[in-house]
């Protein structure tokens, strides 16, 4: 199922629509579609862009002062911030983006709550790997949070999954928490954990556009832009996919 989770969303995507209109075009000897597609990738490519489509999908947030925001009877850290990378000495771990992990160290260190909780994503395809909860646990230990007050959930493979294994884990009816991860991933996992019965703080970190002035240089391409502009369609398109499958008309009709 999870590869499923993955592979759909490729289908909209501005790289795969490109391939398309591209191959179409030049097969069917239509250049105008073939036009299209050239004229879509350098659109999605510039930062003007994929800018607005970040933005969109961070449902314009803006950060919070982690002073401001409420206690709760949990801090959850959603995964996503690591990466197995080789080593002379064999497999290391390194930072994709270390946002999540310190936003929710702060909340901790600030009493927010006396339980952080990391959730232990693993793909199928990370053999041999540890758990990100797991090593978070470690590097959470390491700046002075006491172990009893760290919890790492089971295995999980995306976000529905982490909702339930966080629920698992606090064995609370209606917990209240604070929600850490990704501006532009927030509003879908605050959907699902709020599916699964959470009141849910959240707690927005990694923002991917910052506030450097236009100039002319976002309108040329980039791979940074394109990258931002696939991810926050696919994005879209993972809470569209959420927001129709928890309607009542369809959650009854649901194994």
């Amino acid at each position: 199922m999870i590869y499923l989770h993955k592979l759909l969303p490729l289908l909209l995507s501005p790289i795969v629509i490109v391939c398309i209109l591209v191959a179409y075009g030049s097969i069917r000897r239509k250049p105008i579609v073939a036009f299209m597609g050239i004229a879509l990738l350098y659109l999605f490519s510039t930062p003007v862009v994929a800018n607005q489509f970040i933005r969109f999908a961070e449902n314009f947030a803006v950060k919070a002062s982690p002073e401001t925001v409420p206690e709760a009877s949990a801090i959850v850290v959603l995964s996503g911030m690591l990466t197995n990378v080789k080593s002379s000495g064999g497999i290391v771990t390194e930072w994709c983006d270390p946002d999540r992990f310190f936003g929710g160290v702060d909340l901790y260190k600030l009493g927010k709550s006396k339980k952080l909780v990391f959730t232990g994503g693993l793909l199928p395809w990370e053999k041999g790997a540890t758990p990100e909860g797991v090593t978070l646990k470690k590097f959470a230990l390491s700046v002075g949070v006491p172990e009893r007050d760290v919890f790492v959930t089971g295995e999980v493979q995306n976000t529905e999954q982490e909702a339930s294994a966080v629920k698992k884990l606090l064995g609370q009816k209606k917990p209240s928490i604070l929600l850490v991860t990704s501006a532009f991933h927030m509003p879908r996992a605050k959907l699902l954990f709020e599916n699964k019965g959470f009141v849910v703080y959240p707690y927005t970190v990694d923002f991917k556009v910052d506030t450097s002035l236009m100039t002319f240089m976002d309108c040329l391409p980039n791979p940074h832009a394109l990258y931002l502009a696939d991810t926050a369609i696919r994005e879209q398109i993972g809470l569209m996919y959420y927001r129709i499958k928890f309607l009542p008309v369809f959650k009854a009709h649901l194994p």
